[in-house]
């Protein structure tokens, strides 16, 4: 790449001339600002005390040195103490012919041998179907998975499922109560529908008992406490975690019942994993490290019986471990976890995708790993991420208020074959391939106005603007890529080469900036893996089909008389095309050759 030479040649000369040495790497080189005429620029006044001259004499002399060593350097100007460079038309041009046949262009190897990043997603409860804030989640975990592997990057996706505790309890106890044998046979409903109702069922039956107590003249929080459903669903856990045979049976089948639905959801938004953990095998391997801290003086155990941590010295506060009962929580089962999967993989790094409420937890859980004297522990990221809301606020889950994902997805693929057929963009396919068509549009409109948020800020989802075909979404980027797709079978079978070697042509101002944005593909994956941002994937993705359209509109290609130009015009619109489906392939988006 043209940057590679840029740098070596700069470094070298800002050695030679002033005895300033300074790695290549070093060397920071910024896109020419549109209003300045040049393509790379190298801001020189950090040079210029060591140098000992003005800002523009030194620009003036390292442009003149640096244009004499580098060949696709056409020319360089300066304006104050910014050097610009223009590189050639015909680097530009060899850039584009060379990209004939690389579907990987943008992507770097993996070395399946190297230590993993293994990346947490998903960790669903049991009591519940996945809705929107899963969707963000998942989208997001997978997405970041694809960008780092997409950087050369060994990475495993693991989920975590939250499969034991109060949660399943409550939905467990209702179901008992209230279900009348209920299945998803006999209902209809999804396993993770059904047993989604019965936690909302719960919910319903114990304010009521709470409401009553308080009417008695109990206080609120004492009547939560002893509302005897409460009670009944903490004694249904104890004897879980002691193995009663009646309530593992129990769990054993409502359980089946939601791994059978989330698996059916997962398909339908393309997600999967490596590997799956559950909360009923880990939280064990967590009860022995919780002693382990006992035992070497880091945790510490109340009269009631109850073990805590004290984080006071590290300006937190006290975190509970296990429950007076002996019973575990959160925490407990992700310290066993953690080493399970440290164990597992030798990671490079153990990344948990979770929303931004459980910033604490994270610091405590890497805290507390390193008390317990694990020389691994700052190999846990917490990737923090805001919120999804809806124009009328947030979800909760056990008054049954939610977004459900598989709700969703089929309101969006309806809409998405509405606006198709409204459009006229589906009117010779057969009925199988329109019903694909619709299905990767839903998604892609999902997936892309979901991703295309910086991950770290909280969202409104607007479903009816997310699938629109002009603007910022997922729909544009994928009928501009079918469009392109259109072009290039046309050209081939008028006969045109892709495999020609164009080099002697010049470039108009669209075909360049379509070219430099090109460029540019290798370089934004690297800075979007650093940053963890599928946003920047999404926005470049954006960025390149609206330039690919402004050119299209403005540049005969297929009717162009000059056969190198329409040739170059061609691989142009290929390359295009291939960049488009790399960067929405990491958003975990296809794109259709057709539409």
């Amino acid at each position: 790449m043209i940057e590679l030479k840029l740098q070596q040649a700069i470094a070298e000369t800002l050695n030679g001339l002033y005895g300033i040495e300074i790695k290549e790497e070093n060397v920071i080189l910024q896109a020419t600002k549109k209003e300045f005429v040049g393509d790379f620029t190298l801001v020189v006044f950090p040079f210029v005390k060591q140098a000992r001259k003005s800002p523009e004499m030194v620009a003036n002399e390292v442009g003149a040195a640096v244009t004499e060593k580098v060949d696709d350097v056409k020319g360089f100007n300066v304006i104050k103490g910014f050097l610009n460079f223009e590189i050639s038309d015909c680097y530009w041009t060899k850039f584009v012919t060379g990209l004939m046949g690389n579907e990987a262009f943008g992507l770097k190897p993996v070395d399946p041998n190297a230590a993993p990043i293994v990346v947490e997603y998903s960790s669903p409860n049991t009591n519940k179907p996945l809705h929107l804030g899963h969707i963000r989640n998942n989208l997001l975990g997978w997405s970041v998975s694809q960008l780092l592997t997409a950087n050369g990057n060994n990475v495993k996706k693991v989920n975590l499922v939250n499969d034991r505790g109060i949660h399943i309890c409550k939905s467990m106890l209702a179901w008992m109560r209230f279900g009348n044998g209920e299945t998803p046979e006999t209902s209809g409903m999804k396993g993770d529908h059904l047993v989604g109702k019965y936690y909302v069922e719960f919910d319903k039956h114990y304010k009521e008992e709470v409401k009553a107590l308080m009417a008695e003249g109990m206080e609120e929080e004492e009547a939560k406490k002893q509302s005897p459903l409460m009670l009944e669903a903490q004694s249904m856990l104890k004897r879980w975690e002691e193995g009663d045979k009646e309530i593992r049976d129990l769990w054993t089948k409502m359980n089946g019942w939601v791994y059978a639905g989330f698996d059916e959801t997962y398909r339908k938004m393309g997600v999967g994993f490596d590997k799956i953990y559950y909360e009923s095998n880990t939280y064990l391997l967590g009860k022995e490290l919780v002693q382990k801290g006992l035992d070497l003086g880091v945790l510490y155990r109340r009269e009631d019986g109850s073990v805590w941590c004290d984080l006071t010295g590290d300006g937190l506060d006290e975190k509970l471990l296990l429950r007076k009962d002996g019973t575990s929580v959160y925490m407990t089962q992700d310290l066993g976890t953690a080493l399970l999967r440290h164990n597992d993989f030798g990671a490079e790094q153990l990344m948990y995708v979770v929303g931004n409420e459980q910033d604490y937890h994270f610091k405590v859980l890497k805290l507390i790993l390193g008390k317990l004297g694990f020389d691994w522990a700052d190999k846990v990221y917490h990737l923090s991420y805001g919120m999804v809301e809806l124009p009328n606020g947030k979800m909760k889950s056990r008054e049954g208020t939610v977004v459900d994902a598989d709700d969703l997805i089929e309101e969006m693929e309806k809409t998405a074959e509405e606006m198709s057929r409204e459009h006229g963009k589906n009117d010779d396919m057969d009925p199988e391939e329109q019903k694909h068509l619709y299905h990767i549009l839903a998604l892609g409109a999902l997936k892309y106005f979901i991703l295309k948020v910086d991950p770290t800020k909280n969202m409104l989802f607007n479903p009816a603007e997310s699938i629109d075909f002009n603007g910022n979404t997922g729909p544009f980027v994928q009928y501009t890529h079918a469009r392109i797709r259109s072009i290039v079978r046309k050209g081939l079978e008028q006969g045109i080469n892709m495999n020609a070697s164009v080099s002697q042509m010049q470039l108009n101002d669209k075909e360049r900036e379509v070219i430099k944005t090109l460029h540019d593909l290798p370089s934004t994956i690297t800075a979007a893996a650093s940053n963890y941002s599928p946003a920047m994937i999404a926005n470049y993705a954006f960025n390149l089909a609206k330039l690919f359209n402004s050119f299209y509109q403005d540049t005969p290609i297929l009717k162009e008389e000059n056969e190198m130009v329409k040739t170059f015009r061609v691989q142009l619109c290929s390359a295009v095309a291939q960049a488009l489906k790399n960067t929405m392939m990491i958003l975990g988006i296809e794109v259709p050759e057709r539409m």
